[in-house]
């Protein structure tokens, strides 16, 4: 941990950014060119350095100074308007969607950066926003806005232009289907002992079921409310009908997809011994991943970055701390 307010601090960050590839940041605007930690700054510093800014609302605007937290984009970006049921009060997503979907859409920019630093030799700046990566997760949604003023509504687990799309209950539980091509409505229907369904004129293709859905609805609800969801699912599956129960936590993390594929590990963590976690979804055929560690707390590694990456001397390590330049974590003392 480095204090950046300090003058020897700073002198010490520069040294980092020398022997480095990326330098990651989430402050306001501003606030990197008063630190004197901007990509400007570095870039004479290190031309090669990638750096990558993440604000809440962007560089420019009204909104630029505004504080930032998920719930904020959320709402903002127009996705709780379109979660919930018809009619209902907005509904936000049960995950940080911001939070995780700017990481993402960080990762690719940093990545296309070094890529491109590959062919020229000199770094770059990479700006994003949690506002414009939620307004961009909006996909489909907003173009036809943008193109035709149709504003969407909130559609619960239906879909505005495939019928069935949605949840249905069960004698025990709640399953989905996902009937989009022709093929599968048939054999859904067949499943479910209504071929005639597949043949009424007011269901037969999928415009006629959209423009019929409520009427649908009721009969596919009546029929699917009389057994249990495992009985349904064996059915659909028998049929190839897209369908899955609707899982819990519990339930979800349960499921052999996640054993079979090696999709939960066990992390070594010195306060519990381990700790039981999702695996990284991410798969290399050639460099695997070999193992997971504990995340390091704050100023774990002060002493192996400045000794490994900055080159430093255990005594200018030192020397920097006893001046407060630097934090070593506690127990390092």
């Amino acid at each position: 941990m480095i204090d950046l307010k300090h003058e020897r601090g700073l002198e010490v960050f520069y040294d980092l950014v020398r022997r480095s590839d990326v330098v990651v940041d989430n402050f306001r605007p501003g606030v990197l060119e008063r630190m004197r930690a901007d990509y400007a700054t570095l870039a004479k510093v290190n031309p090669r350095i990638v750096c990558c800014s993440i604000t809440g609302f962007g560089g420019k605007g009204p909104n630029r100074d505004l504080p930032s937290f998920d719930v904020i984009h959320q709402a903002m970006s127009g996705h709780m308007s379109i979660t919930g049921e018809p009619g209902g009060k907005p509904v936000r997503v049960g995950v940080p969607l911001a939070d995780l979907g700017v990481a993402l859409f960080a990762v690719q920019g940093i990545l296309a950066a070094l890529l491109e630093r590959e062919k020229t030799g000199l770094g770059q700046r990479v700006e994003l926003s949690m506002f414009e990566s939620m307004t961009f997760l909006l996909g489909y949604d907003a173009t036809i806005y943008l193109n035709t003023g149709r504003v969407r509504h909130a559609w619960g687990t239906t879909h505005a232009h495939h019928v069935p799309w949605q949840v249905f209950e069960t004698s025990d539980g709640w399953l989905v289907v996902a009937t989009r091509e022709e093929v599968f409505w048939q054999s859904f229907c067949e499943a479910i002992d209504r071929p005639d369904l597949a043949d009424d004129p007011r269901f037969a293709r999928n415009r006629d079921r959209v423009a019929n859905r409520d009427e649908l609805v009721e009969i596919l609800q009546a029929c699917l409310r009389v057994r249990p969801t495992a009985d349904w699912l064996a059915a659909f599956r028998a049929k190839q009908v897209p369908s899955a129960p609707v899982n819990n936590f519990a339930q979800a993390l349960a499921d052999p997809t996640l054993a079979d594929n090696n999709g939960i590990v066990d992390v070594p963590y010195a306060p519990l011994g381990s700790v039981r976690m999702l695996a990284n979804p991410v798969r290399l055929s050639r460099t695997p991943i070999e193992g997971y560690g504990p995340p390091p707390v704050l100023g774990e590694h002060t002493r192996q970055v400045l000794a490994d990456v900055a080159g430093y001397s255990a005594e200018t390590i030192a020397e920097l701390e006893r001046e407060g330049v630097v934090t070593p974590m506690k127990n390092e003392e």
